[in-house]
């Protein structure tokens, strides 16, 4: 099963790509960071976003697209940009017809730590370890992204079917086959977090300041996303 995530933003929008299936070592496919300049008008900001998460769709062919669900912060303007990304990503997906998980950060945190309240530091670590990098991916946009998409895959696709537009449903291992030690402590992570709460895009990625597409566990700039 290959996932793409997104970790929407305005000025920094992460998209990663992974493929797996639940109970299974992940494979990291891809991942780059969209950037947008602070001082370019909304319009454009956001058309730029759709066109690079609309060709990433089409490179990649995922069988699921993830984005994280957006809570409200205290700074305005912050999540209102982080909900208009979130917009055009579901549109993305939507328009090429590939359903849509939507993971809350404490669900991303205990899915790849085993704890709904990690940092951004053990959450690098953790997607570093999992997928088996030479290095953290950097920065931290990339990285949420690469988690998202493990939460989707081990919680959000049931076994031999995708996931309805609009959440995840089911989880664990696939075929019954047994989960893995960090499936079973996220499991037991998000119990408790119920509980206490109420070509051209990998490219076009690399072009912006910092921007770069990973493959294979190295860092490359700029390079061309494939299935």
């Amino acid at each position: 099963m290959r996932v793409l995530a997104v970790d929407p933003g305005l000025t920094r929008c992460g998209v990663g790509v992974v493929d797996g299936l639940p109970g299974r070592r992940a494979r990291l496919v891809e991942v780059a960071v969209v950037r947008t300049p602070v001082d370019a008008p909304l319009a454009e900001r956001l058309l730029a976003v759709s066109e690079a998460l609309e060709l990433a769709v089409a490179r990649h062919r995922p069988d699921a697209v993830a984005v994280e669900r957006v809570f409200s912060r205290h700074d305005v303007s912050t999540v209102m940009g982080t909900a208009q990304a979130s917009g055009v990503a579901l549109l993305a997906a939507a328009r090429a017809g590939v359903p849509v998980g939507l993971h809350t950060p404490s669900e991303v945190k205990a899915a790849v730590t085993g704890s709904g309240r990690a940092g951004k530091a053990q959450v690098t670590a953790m997607v570093t370890r999992i997928l088996g990098l030479d290095e953290a991916p950097r920065p931290a946009d990339a990285a949420d992204a690469l988690a998202l998409a493990l939460c989707h895959l081990w919680r959000g696709a049931p076994a031999g079917g995708a996931v309805g537009a609009g959440g995840a449903t089911g989880g664990g291992a696939a075929g019954g086959g047994r989960a893995t030690a960090a499936q079973a402590a996220w499991a037991e992570a998000d119990r408790a977090a119920r509980a206490v709460r109420p070509g051209a895009w990998g490219a076009a990625a690399a072009k912006a300041p910092g921007g770069t597409a990973r493959r294979g566990g190295r860092v490359r700039p700029g390079a061309a996303p494939g299935r």
